[in-house]
């Protein structure tokens, strides 16, 4: 039995090893001094400071943020809706499967196959408009159509695991649908649309193939700035960028958590204040 749990603890320690170690590492060497290689020549926060100097990183890093942002916030809008309905709308099962479906597609067809597509349609529509040259638009409506499928499929599981009593009691003490869409449904889902939102968020922060495909001359993002750079050989300042990627996914990470446990307080009292009536 000791040797059982002995090896189960080395696999899970290796497996955690093999996760973090080289985000470990990119962190480490990013306050290495020497500039190229991997030989340890001093502690330096040289290359964070240039990351600041460095006007290029600076327009990667504002069109990183506002593409990430503004992406979020639309696709978190209609995914929560679109999961709202496919949930509450008494489909046929034949409509509820082919609805299903569409929505796993963006989730499993590959990143390069999607970005054609969407080459080939903002192709069409540069015919009727020049507002659909390649730049932050494109970019913002390529993120959006991947990220609406993650934000409605994860808002759909949260859905699913609500208790349909609590609505049917507001509905016996006579509140409108509106009332309880408001005050019930949206409280009880915040926790699962601050997580498909922050999903979203760090999907479009990471987005290489979609970016790249819809960029403009003045549009670069970090992904497609640390592509571009690593092509000229690794440096400190591109394991400097990174970390500060991963601080960012971090601390999005810790904020959704503890909004989550927040909100999940929230919705004990309100079952228990419906329980009570």
């Amino acid at each position: 039995m000791r040797k059982i749990r002995s090896i189960i603890t080395f696999i899970s320690i290796s497996t955690i090893g093999f996760l973090y170690l080289p985000l470990a590492a990119m962190a480490f060497f990013s306050f290495n001094r020497s500039k190229y290689g991997f030989t340890w020549e001093g502690f330096t926060l040289n290359w964070y400071i240039k990351l600041f100097e460095n006007q290029a990183i600076i327009e990667a890093a504002l069109n990183t943020i506002v593409l990430a942002v503004v992406s979020t916030i639309i696709s978190t809008i209609i995914g929560s809706a679109l999961a709202i309905g496919m949930q509450k709308f008494p489909w046929s099962f034949k409509t509820e499967k082919s609805l299903n479906m569409m929505l796993y597609l963006p989730v499993a067809i590959p990143d390069i196959i999607l970005a054609a597509a969407i080459v080939i349609i903002f192709g069409i529509l540069r015919g009727v408009s020049s507002i659909f040259d390649p730049g932050l638009l494109n970019m913002i409506i390529g993120h959006i159509t991947f990220q609406i499928a993650f934000v409605a499929l994860v808002v759909k599981s949260r859905l699913a695991s609500l208790n349909s009593e609590i609505e049917e009691a507001a509905r016996d003490l006579f509140a409108s649908r509106f009332y309880i869409l408001r005050r019930i449904t949206l409280p009880l889902l915040t926790p699962g649309i601050a997580a498909g939102a922050m999903l979203a968020f760090t999907l479009s922060l990471d987005d290489f193939v979609i970016s790249f495909f819809m960029a403009g001359p003045k549009s670069t993002t970090l992904p497609i700035y640390i592509f571009g750079a690593a092509r000229r050989g690794i440096t400190p300042q591109i394991h400097a960028i990174s970390t500060i990627i991963l601080l960012i996914t971090v601390v999005s990470v810790i904020a959704a958590g503890r909004l989550t446990v927040k909100k999940n307080r929230k919705r004990w009292r309100i079952t228990k204040n419906f329980v009570h009536l």
